[in-house]
């Protein structure tokens, strides 16, 4: 026999000769069941060590002088798309008076013709069709007694009808129909006005704001400041030929704050029952609101909650999105901004509350509710009025479990079904054994 070696007396696991081993079917049975149980149990362990769990944590907001995007697309039925201005303000002070960067205007067909896109026009303050090209080079069209436009083709004229309109939108006059004006008759302003009486207009795209309290709404004619009120020049509403007149039923087809949750993301969030596990979680889209009144009013107030999802391994790319965090905001391209180059998304969460009321005041006994009563007077139109909340969401990808935590997993697998194993064979072994006896007797 070879000598003992000094950790001989250490050895926890004692070992019995070959003779005194006896190999039984049933234990073989055991063994076979045992492996299996044991593979599977490590390939659930494996599976869990793979799965990815989302981790949401509230914090305080920290976020200073920061954008947010409003993606929208919402479509007028029974208003043109000549009528509607699309108007942004917040508390800042920062009034954004007919926003026209990343917004197009669809011409609708009347609801009885089926509806279809007739047009699409981006909102550019001087598209190509409103430069009077065909006008003598030394041309100068006067502003009938308004004060030229800032930011005017030529300075100090009003060449185009449009650029009309935007003088007596600064000095706070109506405009109506143009008649008179030289350079409205020439471009037909008011019969292209009725011709698209009937039409309908769908307003689409992303504008980028100051993240603070603000709103935005799409109003009738043209909007402009009179004193410190913020006023739309009504006249080509009221004044319709078409019967009825106008009114502003809409359908909000979309809304959200910020970029959309990329689907393969909430695929991640395990069955639980998470706003985010919807995808489609924006509660206003596809919101119908029917009136047959012109002069009516539609109001949604939302609370915006910042939302940041931070995918697995996005450390492999941090220096890339720091880099890009540093970029100025206009050098993001609309639709861009709030996604990381890590995979990260900077979005937003918002509910909402919706009120309407009929310009003409009254109460609303005919839903119902008689002791609700409206005041007189106001806009028609649909606005969006959005508060910031303080706080933020973060939806962490991690894994379920560390590799030390698998490794310990697969021990105790391993450990647990060899032991129960055992404790079975043993058992139907005495139970064979015992049972011969009996039958020897």
């Amino acid at each position: 026999m070879p000598p003992k070696s000094r950790f001989t007396r250490l050895d926890a696991f004692t070992k019995t000769v070959e003779d005194a081993r006896i190999r039984t079917t049933s234990g073989g049975i055991v063994t076979i069941a045992s492996l299996l149980v044991v593979l599977y149990l490590v390939w659930g362990e494996w599976a869990d060590y793979r799965r990815i769990v989302v981790h949401p944590e509230l914090i305080v907001d920290k976020g200073r002088g920061e954008k947010m995007e409003i993606h929208l697309n919402v479509s007028f039925p029974r208003i043109p798309c000549e009528l509607l201005t699309l108007d942004v303000m917040d508390v800042s002070g920062e009034q954004q008076t007919g926003v026209m960067h990343g917004v197009n205007k669809v011409r609708l067909q009347p609801v009885s013709e089926g509806g279809k896109v007739i047009d699409v026009k981006a909102l550019d303050l001087h598209a190509a069709d409103d430069v009077a090209s065909h006008l003598d080079p030394n041309y100068c069209g006067g502003c009938y007694g308004a004060p030229a436009p800032e930011n005017a083709r030529k300075p100090g004229c009003c060449n185009t009808c449009e650029e009309v309109r935007e003088a007596y939108a600064g000095a706070s006059w109506a405009f109506g129909r143009g008649e008179n004006v030289e350079q409205c008759e020439r471009e037909h302003y008011a019969e292209r006005l009725d011709s698209q009486r009937k039409e309908g207009c769908r307003i689409e795209g992303g504008l980028r704001v100051n993240k603070v309290v603000g709103n935005f709404h799409i109003a009738p004619g043209r909007s402009f400041s009179n004193g410190n009120m913020h006023v739309h020049d009504l006249n080509n509403y009221f004044e319709s030929p078409v019967q009825g007149g106008h009114t502003f039923s809409h359908v909000v087809h979309q809304l959200r704050f910020g970029p959309q949750l990329p689907e393969d993301a909430t695929k991640n969030f395990a069955g639980k029952k998470l706003a985010w596990t919807d995808h489609h979680l924006n509660p206003l889209d596809e919101t119908q609101q029917y009136t047959d009144e012109p002069a009516y009013n539609y109001m949604y107030f939302v609370k915006v909650v910042s939302t940041a999802y931070l995918p697995l391994g996005r450390h492999k790319n941090a220096k890339l999105n720091e880099l890009q965090s540093k970029l100025p905001h206009e050098a993001i391209t609309l639709g861009a901004h709030g996604l990381g180059l890590d995979g990260s998304v900077e979005t937003h969460q918002y509910s909402v509350t919706s009120h309407k009321r009929s310009l003409a005041g009254g109460d609303d006994s005919g839903e119902g509710h008689k002791e609700r009563v409206h005041a007189r007077g106001g806009i028609p139109g649909v606005f969006f009025s959005y508060d910031i909340s303080p706080m933020k969401v973060i939806n962490r990808e991690e894994r379920s479990k560390t590799f030390a935590g698998f490794l310990t997993g697969v021990c105790a697998v391993i450990g647990g079904t060899l032991t129960v194993a055992a404790a079975i064979d043993r058992g139907v072994y005495e139970g064979a054994t015992r049972m011969k006896k009996l039958h020897q007797r």
